[in-house]
């Protein structure tokens, strides 16, 4: 399995913004990671400005998929994203 780290940039004021989509975005975040293809996700503190998220897979296609899906995204939120793969060195079940 490879590691694939989302990076979202966010509109000023997210903390506000965000309410009226934020159930519907954490709902697809745990759905992920009960599937296991979410590993940990979360936003950057002080300033909240973008957030880091953690995914696996053979490629980044449920990176994309989650990225069409959220409603962060949706909803114009997210001023930019992107995908880097990650490689794992220590950590992450890929030791050996």
């Amino acid at each position: 399995m490879t590691h694939f780290v989302l990076l979202y940039d966010y509109v000023e004021e997210i903390a506000e913004k965000r309410q009226p989509f934020r159930e519907e975005h954490l709902g697809l975040l745990t759905a992920l990671h009960t599937e296991r293809e979410l590993v940990m996700a979360g936003s950057w503190n002080d300033p909240v400005d973008g957030a880091a998220l953690v995914f696996v897979g053979e490629d980044d296609s449920v990176v994309r998929d989650f990225v069409q899906r959220d409603p962060y995204v949706v909803n114009g939120l997210v001023t930019g994203w992107r995908i880097r793969e990650w490689n794992v060195v220590v950590g992450g079940g890929t030791e050996g």
